[in-house]
């Protein structure tokens, strides 16, 4: 391999540029008969079986009650066709608008939660609350998905990673090391 490369100083406000988790999602979530959508960034895995899923979710917004009271959300992978909704979404409050509507998305009934499943998205995880121990603290709240729909093409989809100040980047190409991974090097 060759000498590293030079760094500069960057401001620590903005690591979230490089250090971001994984694909934007769209957040569904349902309470009182009323549903809402947000865009979110802060997310990840921390537990195969069962599978439980770390969201961030900023108690000022207005599905952070919601998720709160209800204890469920589905959590919805939208694909890079799917921008301009993602941020529209993203810059709209579901207090005054019915996001489902305003963005034409199709809200499909779950099986296991009251949050509807997003027809347009290309997965949908219906989740449950697992632990709310970091709520109060950090706003992250630790669910466990008990329902997994995905479409089954494309197996790796387009999705969308925000980088901050506006810009996304495009994940989809897929790189193989197969002959190289040994599952048990996981335990």
């Amino acid at each position: 391999m060759k000498a590293g490369k030079r760094k500069a100083d960057f401001p620590v406000e903005k690591v979230r540029r490089y250090l971001e988790p994984g694909p934007i999602v769209l957040v569904s979530s349902q309470w009182q008969g009323r549903a809402n959508i947000m865009t979110l960034g802060w997310h990840t895995v921390l537990e195969f079986s069962p599978s439980l899923v770390g969201l961030m979710i900023a108690s000022g917004n207005h599905s952070f009650e919601m998720i709160r009271r209800s204890g469920q959300c589905v959590i919805n992978l939208p694909t890079a066709a799917m921008v301009d909704a993602v941020v529209g979404i993203g810059n709209c409050s579901g207090v005054d608008t019915d996001k489902f509507a305003a963005f034409e998305l199709t809200a499909v009934k779950a099986r296991h939660v009251q949050a509807p499943l997003i027809g347009q998205c290309h997965a949908s995880f219906e989740c449950r609350l697992h632990e709310d121990a970091l709520v109060d603290r950090f706003n992250f709240f630790i669910f466990e998905v008990v329902k997994a729909h995905v479409a089954p093409s494309p197996k790796h989809p387009r999705t969308l990673h925000y980088s901050g100040d506006g810009a996304f980047m495009v994940a989809g190409n897929v790189i193989s090391r197969r002959s190289m991974f040994k599952p048990e090097m996981l335990v």
